[in-house]
């Protein structure tokens, strides 16, 4: 269970020093340091925000019904009414708002067509606009994911350890991503300029495990989120080496974004319960425990407007941690 990061939590600790005494506290994890240190010049070469449309959540055998027997629970929850217009809406918003509170840090970013224009990056090609990818979440867990890159990109770009992708169709993305990391490094090495890559995971039910709706050892509940081990920013230092700044906590916002209902019908509902009943029964007689489990869907249905707000709000917050973890090591 990870414990979610209000607004509030992130002010205070953005004040606190880099590196913390106590490892399960800290809300982001480092990975070379060192390598941010007197870079003042940036150029973002890669934003990418994702967004979670479905998941399917479970946990290992349960006690089931009677006590009798232990099958896999299941959440499936999926998310609709989310257009792509909606989420090319909090990409750019996004976007527009990580370069602000760059230079408001006393950055120096670079225009995006300098970046691009660069002959390092001449042969790259990009990922598909939008690319889907499944995902694999925490253990026992997957999804889907769609990621958007900001309109004033020409090009979504990943390097590897943006994404963690299930299955086949992640290999082709992989090949490519390293591809990605190879050209963004030699433009700063040639340029004398940091590159930075960000990737941002929305969920729409981060607060399955904390939240309010429970059902054999899985709880359910609906709020926006950037997703902790799945978002991170990267910075390729002019000597190509990286610092790497993962978020480790759920920076979540609450607030009316979604509407979440039961989508099990009630032949689903009825099949399971006979089954488990049939299980206790089975290990009465002698049988032996039979493991059905159970399974439930979730249905979340974006409210138009205050989904994009909260979204965006999200990210708003992750780039306030990020960006204040990144000036500290500078």
């Amino acid at each position: 269970m990870k414990k979610l990061l209000s607004a509030a939590a992130i002010a205070a600790l953005l004040v606190q020093p880099v590196i913390a005494n106590a490892k399960d506290a800290e809300p982001v994890k480092i990975s070379g340091p060192a390598n941010a240190k007197g870079v003042t010049a940036v150029a973002v070469g890669a934003f990418n925000v994702g967004f979670i449309f479905e998941s399917i959540d479970q946990t290992a055998a349960t006690g089931g019904l009677m006590g009798a027997f232990g099958g896999t629970t299941k959440a499936k929850s999926a998310l609709v009414g989310v257009t792509p217009e909606m989420m090319q809406a909090v990409t750019d918003a996004a976007y527009a708002d990580f370069v602000r509170q760059l230079a408001a840090s006393g950055y120096t970013v670079q225009p995006v067509a300098e970046l691009f224009g660069h002959g390092a990056l001449s042969k790259l090609k990009s990922q598909d606009v939008p690319l889907d990818i499944n995902i694999a979440l925490e253990k026992g867990s997957k999804g889907k994911a769609t990621y958007f890159k900001p309109t004033a990109f020409p090009s979504l770009l990943m390097i590897p350890g943006d994404f963690q992708g299930s299955g086949m169709s992640s290999i082709g993305i992989n090949m490519s991503a390293g591809q990605a990391s190879y050209a963004l490094s030699t433009y700063a090495k040639e340029s004398g300029i940091g590159v930075i890559d960000v990737v941002y995971l929305i969920d729409f039910s981060q607060q399955k495990r904390p939240g309010a709706f429970s059902f054999g050892g899985i709880q359910v509940n609906s709020a926006l989120s950037v997703s902790a081990d799945y978002s991170r920013m990267t910075l390729i230092a002019p000597n190509g080496k990286q610092s790497v700044i993962t978020i480790k906590a759920p920076v979540a916002v609450e607030g009316e974004f979604v509407e979440m209902a039961d989508a099990s019908s009630g032949a689903d509902k009825a099949l399971q319960s006979g089954a488990n009943v049939a299980g206790g029964v089975a290990a009465v007689m002698g049988f032996g425990g039979l493991r059905f489990g159970k399974t439930r869907k979730f249905e979340f249905t974006a409210k138009p407007g205050n989904y994009e707000e909260g979204a965006a709000k999200a990210a708003t917050l992750a780039s306030e941690l990020l960006i204040g973890r990144l000036g500290a090591l500078r």
